[in-house]
């Protein structure tokens, strides 16, 4: 805990005084801190101004990164022809065999799938995965028929976000390792796509505050229009 109480403070110290930044500022910021010795996770953290009390101003989607999360993800999808999943690249795949295993806790997976005809048994696991947000839901195209494609997709960077209950989010966008331009295109693609899930008449500003920050480090204010 020392060590990372150190490396915060030396991150801190080279804030500059300004009050935001661009994204391609802060990143470069952000690539001056001090690392971890590992290679920390890069977020963007977005406050709504929707009312989180209304549900039809849920927000929640998803995002192709076009340079991919940087994150090794599990897939499993609830099929009753797991053989089409698996040649896909589904990590695990099957129906009453992996209900049977969510039921009983088992929950070692990043990202789970279902087709629509077997969502009716799927259901049945829903206090398991829902707590967890990973329940399959059509809006987060987690729902779906074209196996091959949505495992595809997931497996190169699609990455899911969801409004919580005080009406922010935080969203994957990378790795330190990542060169700065592959982050700024990513951040740009991620605030693109949580602009566009924006509630149908829903009126005022929707994107109140942005943040990024990596695993280990302070968060710096993206100027956000």
């Amino acid at each position: 805990m020392k060590t990372r109480s150190k490396r915060y403070q030396n991150s801190l110290e080279k804030k500059t005084s300004t009050d935001s930044y661009t994204i391609s500022n802060a990143i470069e910021i952000l690539n001056s801190f001090d690392q971890a010795k590992f290679d920390e996770s890069v977020e963007v953290s977005i406050s709504l101004g929707v009312d989180p009390k209304q549900s039809s101003q849920a927000v929640r989607g998803t995002v192709n990164l076009p340079h991919g999360s940087g994150k090794e993800v599990k897939v499993l999808v609830f099929t009753d022809k797991p053989d089409e999943a698996l040649a896909a690249g589904a990590d695990f795949a099957g129906l009453e065999d992996l209900i049977k295993k969510v039921k009983d806790g088992w929950v070692d997976f990043d990202v789970a799938l279902s087709t629509t005809s077997a969502m009716k048994e799927v259901r049945s696991v829903a206090r398991v995965l829902g707590p967890r947000g990973l329940m399959p839901t059509p809006k987060a195209g987690t729902v779906t028929d074209d196996l091959s494609s949505a495992v595809k997709e997931v497996k190169s960077g699609r990455v899911e976000f969801k409004m919580d209950k005080t009406g922010a989010m935080s969203v994957l966008v990378g790795k330190r390792s990542f060169e700065s331009p592959k982050l700024i295109e990513n951040a740009e693609a991620a605030l693109q796509a949580v602009n566009d899930a924006r509630p149908d008449g829903f009126k005022g500003k929707f994107i109140k505050r942005v943040h990024i920050s990596s695993s280990m480090s302070p968060s710096l204010l993206i100027e956000y229009n």
